[in-house]
């Protein structure tokens, strides 16, 4: 069944794991909140990548564990930092305006079919409209269906033909204004005064705080080359045109490694990272058909890249087409010689048993946080007609904000205290719900569409014989188990 999101983001509101900022004054573009359960979900999915690559790294391809050290850097940075990376002068989107409805579109965002016989006007839209709606639309502005079009990316459109493409949201032509520049970093004044000379900026991207301090780590650090810096933290990126809930946001998370290595181990290392963040992905309930490994085009790449491999997700919204999820890029050793030579500092290894300096390679596994959050979410939502809440979110076990909920039977003197104890027992090893209130049923329901994957049930049976009913939320199925063994039957059931 195909899901829909508009029902994922109604049950994250509802359910309290993401809002829109500022909700009570009609939120802002492009930027949202975590509520309790977004909060809890999001740190599981932090802390896993955190333990998987710095606690405890992978086993490298010589049968050793790898060594990756984490830090956590200033959101902002000495500007000369984004001088020195392209970010001021190259990170920058084409954009258009439509005079009548308003609206800023990024240009290479909006498709545009231009009649072949080069008669009448052309109509543009949004780069992800449905089929149906664009044949509707045509029909309806034209008279023509889109086999009498050809098209083109509105960037890729002489400017002189504007005059005679209809807006993605008009009815008319020549609204549209022409592509200019925009650069996508938001700004700040540090210190008292606001000019030029105190302009500073909100990071666009985690990485560059590990190549700033790359020379800091290995000084103080017992690392060598091969080794792997991380962060995770917040970027802040002005889009043009925010879509598809969190997907694409102005301010968001990432999880960044950037593995240094000598150039001719880059090809090994390269494979390794893609196979390691694969298993990553499957170990949290994602399958294999809902991934895509995308080659990136020579053309399509970074101008600091050799090679990348895009991980994307069959989002709903992108379905049956996939979207990014994950970036691992050959970045060469573009960013520390940037840096070295625009601060002046020599950013390069010494290799003691070789005794010679030389520029690492970096490899570099970029994961949105965010973006990892909503591929949870999408892959748990889970339509089920038999049951009373409609639906239920199948999350991984590790990955579900609450592990289980404690549902005394009723509110009855002698349910409730058994519940606390239980409550009290789990609580310093597991995140779990005490839920006392409405009838039974209702509280399964709730705990369904919150993912819990067990619910322990205290009732008279309880009282005479020391057991518990559990419940497994996908099947629904009940057994029932001594409240001696809970705590191991959750340390059984909930591995990472």
């Amino acid at each position: 069944m195909t899901k829909d999101m508009k029902d994922i983001v109604a049950l994250c509101k509802r359910r309290g794991f993401i809002f829109p900022a500022s909700d009570i004054y009609g939120g802002l573009n492009g930027f949202w909140d975590y509520g309790p359960l977004g909060t809890e979900l999001k740190n599981n999915l932090r802390d896993r990548w955190w333990k998987d690559m710095v606690i405890t790294p992978p086993i490298g391809p010589d049968g050793a564990p790898i060594e990756i050290v984490g830090v956590d850097s200033s959101i902002i940075q000495n500007p000369r930092c984004w001088e020195a990376s392209g970010h001021i002068g190259g990170f920058n989107d084409p954009m258009v305006d439509c005079k009548e409805s308003k609206k800023r579109y990024r240009a290479d965002h909006v498709v545009v079919y231009l009649p072949k016989d080069g008669e009448g006007v052309a109509v543009s839209f949004d780069k992800d409209a449905e089929d149906d709606e664009i044949e509707k639309r045509l029909k309806k502005l034209t008279k023509k269906t889109p086999a009498d079009f050809e098209t083109a990316k509105l960037d890729q459109v002489d400017v002189a033909k504007f005059a005679n493409i209809i807006g993605p949201d008009v009815k008319e032509a020549g609204t549209l204004t022409e592509p200019r520049q925009f650069n996508m970093m938001f700004h700040t004044y540090v210190g008292a005064a606001a000019g030029d000379e105190n302009k500073a900026y909100l990071r666009p991207e985690t990485c560059a705080g590990i190549f700033l301090n790359f020379k800091n780590v290995v000084d103080s650090s017992r690392v060598k080359v091969p080794f792997g810096i991380a962060q995770v933290g917040k970027a802040f990126r002005n889009e043009v045109t925010p879509r598809n809930f969190v997907f694409r946001s102005r301010e968001f998370e990432q999880m960044e490694l950037e593995w240094f290595c000598e150039e001719e181990d880059v090809p090994m290392w390269f494979d390794f990272w893609v196979e390691q963040r694969t298993n990553f992905w499957l170990s949290l309930g994602l399958p294999k058909s809902s991934l895509h490994f995308l080659d990136v085009p020579k053309d399509d790449l970074a101008h600091y890249s050799s090679r990348t491999i895009d991980v994307e997700y069959q989002f709903p919204f992108a379905a049956p087409d996939f979207d990014e999820l994950e970036g691992i890029a050959h970045r060469g050793c573009f960013d520390l010689t940037q840096h070295a030579e625009f601060s002046g500092q020599k950013l390069d290894y010494f290799d003691q048993p070789n005794n010679r300096r030389f520029v690492p390679h970096v490899i570099e596994p970029s994961t949105g946080l965010t973006r990892g959050v909503l591929a949870l979410l999408c892959e748990a939502y889970t339509v089920d007609e038999n049951r009373p809440s409609g639906v239920y979110m199948n999350f991984h076990p590790s990955m579900a904000p609450k592990k289980a909920a404690i549902l005394p039977l009723t509110a009855k003197e002698d349910h409730v205290p058994t519940a606390q104890k239980l409550y009290m027992d789990l609580r310093d090893e597991f995140v779990v719900d005490l839920d006392i209130k409405q009838n039974i049923g209702k509280r399964y329901a709730r705990q369904d569409e919150i993912g819990t994957p067990y619910c322990f049930t205290i009732d008279n049976d309880t009282l005479a014989d020391g057991t518990v009913t559990v419940r497994e939320r996908n099947t629904m199925s009940q057994e029932r188990i001594h409240l001696d063994k809970v705590k191991d039957f959750l340390r059984e059931k909930i591995k990472g």
